[in-house]
């Protein structure tokens, strides 16, 4: 077992990742910017390490000022938590030449995942549904009009590389697909510097369902069940539950079964999610594997009881899983609600600001992943998330009452934030009733 883990990440997964290392006797090395030097999870770490100004791109981005800090602070291995490094094959592959793990999966793995235009073609070898589209990259105008008369309009021109919604576009005929295609090339090349798509047949008003798996490197791969991840506004990720809503039996276990042939496929180690769409007939196509952690990785401990954090520095320590997937239940339902410095009636503009107060909710069931306080300074160069309201009970009835009672509890004053959006969804038929798709937020609540 590790002795000493350094911690590439900052805010509520820096500060998840310290209480699992503490539980597991693990000491632990934060880094942080100029930004957050007053983050209260410092005081948690046993040693930190400024590496640089607030952006992250001179900081927190920064290979070498992260493995200095490692090198300094004398670990064993490193956690990349979710964003910035996590999913960078090349920070990956300079921590192990470094002689330091990397609290994930190897980089070849991640390479080969981490383009989705391969990971396409790695499904369709693995025997899992994709998405109807182009067999590979689209090279020409000529050739995306081709391929769209093949899978028929509309068709979603997507990035290979990156995501978040990013070099992404819907193109309804010819024209509008021709506009698209040189936007999205555009787009993809600012934010990811590499300008490939790929096309595929747009699935209307589809669910957005996503397995979570862990992998050993004796050859043990399990699925922890899915996550329901539809409530989302532009490709972002608003509210999630486990288990998946209105989910056939036969649907979920095709589903999940899915997933562990894909992550044996790719020869795949320690903990990942696979992402699916479910259309409106329950027929599931594979869209990505996100090669981390994920933000919403409590809805699943929840029901599982099983903790992400600590299997996934188990695995990378080399300890084969503790259980076997007959062993792994979904217990009750959780729901999890991200909530952003952001103002809703302001088309969620992040805000920056002091937080004046703030009241945690808490009772059975409840669980508030924050690492912010009063008197805390929400920095305006990082991801707008200040926390994640987690509810777990019996039933989703249950789940959705106790949420909005823990929504009413949490008092945040001195910014705006999603908690009265979040009031308004949960409240929604169609979201009680459990009929939501990917489209539900920007049609019932933005549209106009």
């Amino acid at each position: 077992m590790y002795k000493r883990i350094l911690i590439a990440n900052r805010g509520e997964i820096a500060l998840r990742i310290i209480r699992a290392c503490r539980e597991l006797g693990i000491e632990t090395v934060v880094v942080y910017s100029e930004a957050d030097r007053n983050a209260s999870y410092l005081r948690l770490a046993d040693e930190a390490y400024c590496i640089g100004p607030a952006k992250s791109v001179k900081s927190y981005l920064k290979i070498d000022q992260v493995i200095s800090a490692a090198e300094v602070g004398n670990v064993e291995a490193i956690h990349p938590g979710y964003g910035f490094l996590s999913e960078n094959a090349r920070f990956n592959e300079i921590c192990r030449s470094c002689k330091i793990d990397f609290i994930g999966p190897t980089p070849e793995a991640m390479e080969k995942l981490g383009d989705k235009n391969t990971a396409r073609m790695l499904a369709r070898e693995a025997n899992v549904p994709v998405v109807p589209g182009s067999e590979g990259l689209i090279e020409s105008e000529d050739e995306a009009v081709r391929v769209a008369h093949q899978i028929g309009f509309p068709v979603l021109i997507k990035a290979t590389a990156g995501g978040g919604g990013k070099g992404m576009r819907v193109a309804h005929n010819d024209l509008a697909l021709k506009t698209a295609l040189a936007q999205a090339r555009a787009e993809a090349e600012a934010a990811f510097g590499n300008a490939g798509v790929y096309l595929e047949k747009y699935i209307e008003r589809p669910r957005h369902v996503e397995v979570q798996i862990l992998a050993d490197h004796h050859g043990n791969v399990v699925h922890l069940w899915e996550r329901d991840c539809s409530t989302q506004r532009r490709h972002q990720k608003l509210i999630e539950e486990s288990p998946a809503p209105n989910l056939p039996p036969d649907t979920r276990n095709a589903l999940c079964e899915a997933a562990v042939r894909l992550v044996r496929k790719a020869g795949y180690t320690n903990a990942g999610t696979v992402e699916f769409i479910v259309d409106q007939d329950n027929n599931f196509y594979f869209i990505e594997v996100n090669a981390r952690i994920q933000v919403e990785h409590p809805v699943t401990e929840m029901v599982t009881g099983i903790d992400l954090i600590k299997q996934q520095i188990l695995i990378a320590a080399g300890e084969p899983l503790p259980f076997r997937q007959k062993d792994i239940r979904q217990q009750g339902c959780a729901i999890e609600c991200r909530i952003n410095a952001e103002d809703p009636d302001r088309g969620f503009q992040p805000h920056a600001g002091t937080i004046r107060q703030i009241f945690y909710p808490g009772g059975p069931g409840v669980r508030f992943d924050s690492h912010v306080y009063a008197g805390y300074p929400v920095p305006p160069y990082y991801d707008s998330m200040i926390g994640k309201l987690i509810v777990h009970q019996p039933t989703r009835a249950e789940a959705i009452a106790c949420m909005l009672r823990a929504l009413d509890e949490l008092q945040i004053e001195g910014i705006p934030t999603t908690v009265p959006f979040h009031k308004k969804v949960l409240q929604h038929s169609d979201f009680v009733e459990g009929w939501v798709d990917t489209k539900f937020v920007e049609r019932t609540f933005l549209a106009g």
